[in-house]
């Protein structure tokens, strides 16, 4: 019986040994897979075209305009402007000087009475605690309006301001009368 077991025991002794030789733990075959991987690729480098040659041009036009003279520039947004729509055309007078109630805020005044003034129909406004007399072709409010009616019950302004783009653009405001709680 000895002898059987001898044998059997060198058998597994040679299996063991086989299996050793054949197997590697798992951790060995991600490090030699990734070692060929690595070693199987090769980078692609495409050469980069040479530089076009500059050729420096001499600036002859001293009787034209430099190139970044504020006139120049002045005169291509005038044509620019004036050919881009009709709604500039609509510009305020920036140079005309500001009547006393164009420093104040629309909403910050009430109408507050009519006066018919001969043939002339006035509109009193107020603004804080004091009172204006204020007529057609009057201009009100911070966004340059212009009075263009006094009606029985409101004020009607025609106001140009800019819009998203920066074009003058022409919008109608009105004032109502607010009539006082009687007391």
């Amino acid at each position: 019986m000895s002898g059987g077991f001898a044998l059997r025991r060198g058998g597994a002794w040679g299996l063991a040994l086989l299996l050793a030789a054949c197997s590697q733990s798992p951790e060995e075959e991600i490090r030699l897979w990734m070692a060929e991987q690595k070693n199987s690729i090769a980078p692609r480098v495409e050469p980069i075209a040479a530089p076009k040659r500059f050729v420096a041009q001499a600036y002859g036009g001293e009787s034209v305009l430099a190139p970044f003279n504020a006139e120049k520039l002045f005169s291509a947004l005038r044509s620019e402007g004036a050919s881009a729509s009709d709604n500039n055309l609509l510009r305020p007078e920036l140079s005309r000087r500001k009547e006393p109630l164009e420093f104040v805020p629309l909403d910050s005044m009430t109408l507050v009475g009519l006066l018919d003034q001969g043939r002339r129909r006035v509109a009193l406004v107020r603004v804080d605690k004091l009172l204006y007399q204020v007529g057609v072709g009057e201009y009100l409010g911070q966004n340059y309006g212009r009075i263009t009616r006094i009606a029985d019950h409101e004020l009607v302004l025609r106001e140009i301001v800019q819009d998203a783009a920066g074009d003058w653009v022409e919008r109608q405001a009105t004032l109502q009368l607010q009539e006082e709680p009687r007391k």
